[in-house]
């Protein structure tokens, strides 16, 4: 008798471990590790699909106690040994069950039929069949002829086009089949969400595009595979120096990952790698239907494609030579995932770097923190291209301060200057892209006046406006009450800060009544292909403005985009969040950068509450040493990450006292342990949205430099959850990280 360790498909801490059942001789042949089975579990032995994960010749379960695998399951997709392991990693990473993690390295998780392609072709000889094409055109066999005539040209046809396009019946084709003149070949095709484009020759590269290069071939072909930030002021040419990295990759036989932070990028990005890399390209993402997601996971897993293009999920793409993973402009938070496991894409994508001895390359604008501290330090290799391609300036930057704007009677979001600059590309027929940054906002209250945020005492972030005017810190829990008046200057214009972008288009129409305006955003972009539908639009001139959230900033080349407005760039500035600076300069340079990328020079205009704050006058300048000097400092004051280490603890129940008591409980217990070992506890207090579907949410952080420290505090939370099953019960518990986001 034969045993397996089998991981239940159930994504809940209760059954986080594996179980033992028998393998029945029929399937002992069958079942290996990877395999997905399906098996009897719980008391009324339910039929759930659990993964095996360990074979065993014996155990030490009592016999009659043991279930027996019921039979393998159809439609599961096999989990490859090196998904089981980076599985693993992420477990004791991140802090999540076995089960979930499982699912997160499987990008598909079901097999789905493919697509059966029917093709038409002649079985006589040519003669033969030309002395048939005779005989019907005597007999005035319309159908047949155009069929003959067709077939004698082009030697085999679509099904769908016979039928369709030729108009001709699956009754004439019949009869053609059975006189043994056609046949109908039927043969299973992968569906592909690209098509087949002329391929490009690689672009001369720029001096620093080439000495980039040319430490990383250096570097691979001596074996060495390590991890480098490819940082370049945006225009520089970043993506042309990672198609030359993985051209040399693929001539060694290897496989590469490219991972984009947003499926908007998709379209541009997947255009320029598929005309240098043709048929070896595909890509993976969410807008995908489920049979074309199926058939990109297979084609991979088969070989037949070298580079898979996508969101974080083509992370887990099951290549058997993988040999780089590109990360483009690897700051952005979608990166981080914010379901459970609550995974790093550059994190994980390390790890599989070591355990598939494969390099990662990261590229930024303006680099995480993280990165940009790990390059410095030297653990990263620091590539770097302070210029931009073909000769091509860095905008002209105008910081337009709003409150000057009030004090002049204007309520618009756009400034005069702005305006101003708007009418005159109209006239001369350029176009204009205006960025609404609602990045990180969350409801923080500033002064209109003075430019003053109201600030947490203890933490360094802004307060939130909840419901009845209090203001409220996300870290610590510190409240007050509403502020009538400015603590700074004394001015009655406190208010909260609001954005939305269907009334900001409305108001951009009554103020520029004969410009063609592209709104791009959450709403507008709902459907499968809108994305590139909307910026193919503006790519080939239909539209004079492009007006959006942070996706129409990131990545894209527009040459003939020469203005470039950036509103509220408060909202992410001021967010009660530590990472709220760090959000701005990146947004507001990545806004900047899309301005003057062609022939003509381009101009920004940074409208703000707050002209003066560091991270506004650095993305102004493109000055990212200067930004990272100061963002650094404060960061080191405060512990706060890179300079340390922060988790998340969020205790969810049906009842906000059971939240709150098991919330409290650990906290106390990890404070009392962590007394002397230099791990502070901030909390536990009412999440920022407290109730969701009715379960409500507590949380506390824990901060320490020593980020194994903090793994072990997560290891004696999930004990204790265990131990004390019936105190804690109906109360759920997640880990997150380094969060990018307050809760």
């Amino acid at each position: 008798m034969k045993y397996a360790g089998i991981c239940v498909d159930i994504s809940h801490e209760k059954v986080d471990k594996l179980f033992t059942y028998r393998i029945p001789e029929q399937l002992e042949a069958a079942v290996e590790v990877g395999t997905v089975v399906v098996i009897p579990f719980g008391r009324g032995s339910h039929e759930r699909e659990g993964y095996v994960l360990e074979l065993m010749d014996e155990t030490d379960c009592p016999d009659d106690k043991l279930k027996t695998i019921l039979r393998l399951s159809e439609k599961a997709v096999f989990v490859e040994q090196r998904q089981i392991k980076l599985a693993a990693w992420m477990k004791q990473h991140y802090g999540c069950s076995m089960a979930a993690c499982l699912k997160t390295a499987l990008p598909v998780k079901r097999k789905v039929e493919g697509v059966t392609v029917r093709e038409i072709s002649l079985l006589a000889e040519k003669e033969e069949a030309m002395d048939y094409l005779a005989l019907c055109q005597k007999k005035h066999h319309v159908a047949k002829v155009r069929l003959l005539e067709q077939l004698l040209d082009k030697e085999s046809l679509e099904y769908s086009i016979v039928t369709k396009s030729l108009g001709i019946s699956a009754q004439t084709i019949r009869a053609l089949t059975e006189q043994g003149i056609i046949r109908v070949n039927a043969f299973e095709t992968y569906r592909t969400p690209i098509r087949v484009r002329h391929l490009q020759e690689p672009k001369e590269l720029t001096q620093e595009q080439a000495k980039a290069f040319d430490t990383f071939q250096a570097d691979y072909n001596a074996g060495k595979r390590g991890t480098y930030l490819l940082y370049g002021v945006t225009g520089s040419g970043k993506t042309e120096v990672y198609m030359r990295m993985i051209a040399h990759v693929l001539s060694q036989g290897k496989q590469v990952i490219v991972l984009i932070p947003e499926i908007a990028l998709t379209y541009q990005t997947m255009t320029r790698f598929y005309d240098r890399f043709g048929d070896q390209v595909s890509l993976i993402h969410s807008k995908l239907s489920e049979g074309e997601r199926y058939d990109q996971f297979e084609r991979a897993r088969k070989g037949l494609v070298n580079v898979m293009i996508g969101p974080r999920s083509a992370l887990f793409t099951p290549f058997e030579q993988l040999g780089l993973i590109v990360i483009d402009e690897e700051h952005e938070g979608t990166y981080k995932s914010d379901t459970n496991p609550k995974f790093h894409a550059r994190e994980t994508a390390i790890a599989l770097s070591e355990q598939t001895n494969a390099s990662v390359v990261l590229g930024s604008a303006t680099p995480s923190l993280e990165a940009y501290k790990e390059a410095l330090e030297g653990r990263y290799t620091l590539l770097t291209l302070s210029r931009r391609v073909m000769r091509a300036r860095l905008p002209e930057t105008h910081i337009v301060d709003m409150r000057d704007e009030m004090k002049n009677g204007n309520r618009l979001p756009f400034s005069e200057a702005l305006l101003s600059a708007m009418r005159g590309r109209l006239q001369k027929g350029e176009q204009t892209m205006l960025f609404v940054n609602r990045r990180g906002y969350e409801g923080f209250v500033s002064c209109r006046s003075c430019g003053t945020v109201v600030k947490c005492p203890h933490c360094d972030v802004a307060l939130t406006e909840h419901q009845g005017g209090r203001l409220v810190c996300h870290y610590c829990g510190f409240e007050r009450p509403k502020l009538t008046s400015c603590p700074v200057c004394g001015s009655g214009q406190v208010r909260g800060m609001r954005a939305g972008t269907q009334k900001i288009e409305q108001e951009l129409s009554a103020c520029l009544p004969d410009a063609r305006i592209l709104r791009m955003d959450a709403d507008t972009t709902k459907k499968k292909g809108e994305h590139e539908k909307i910026l193919q639009s503006f790519a080939n001139g239909e539209a004079d403005i492009l007006l959006g959230t942070q996706m129409i900033v990131k990545g894209h080349d527009f040459p003939s985009v020469t203005l470039v407005g950036v509103l509220m760039a408060d909202l992410s500035l001021a967010g009660s969040d530590f990472r709220g600076p760090e959000r701005t300069f990146q947004i507001v340079t990545q806004a900047a950068g899309r301005a003057g990328r062609g022939e003509k020079p381009g101009d920004v205009y940074i409208q703000t509450y707050q002209p003066e704050h560091y991270a506004i006058v650095a993305a102004a300048s493109q000055d990212y040493e200067a930004f990272y000097a100061e963002e650094i400092e404060m960061r080191a004051v405060v512990g706060y990450p890179p300079c340390g280490h922060m988790l998340a603890v969020l205790l969810t129940s049906k009842t906000a006292e059971q939240a709150s008591k098991v919330a409290t409980a650990l906290a106390t217990r990890i404070r009392t342990w962590g007394e002397g070992k230099k791990l502070i506890v901030l909390g536990p207090a009412q999440a920022g949205i407290s109730k969701i579907n009715d379960v409500y949410r507590f949380v506390f952080y824990i901060k320490s430099k020593d980020r194994q420290l903090l793994e072990i505090a997560k290891d004696r939370m999930e004990l204790f959850m265990k131990i004390n099953e019936i105190k804690v019960r109906g109360t759920s518990i997640a880990f997150d990280f380094d969060p990018m986001n307050t809760y």
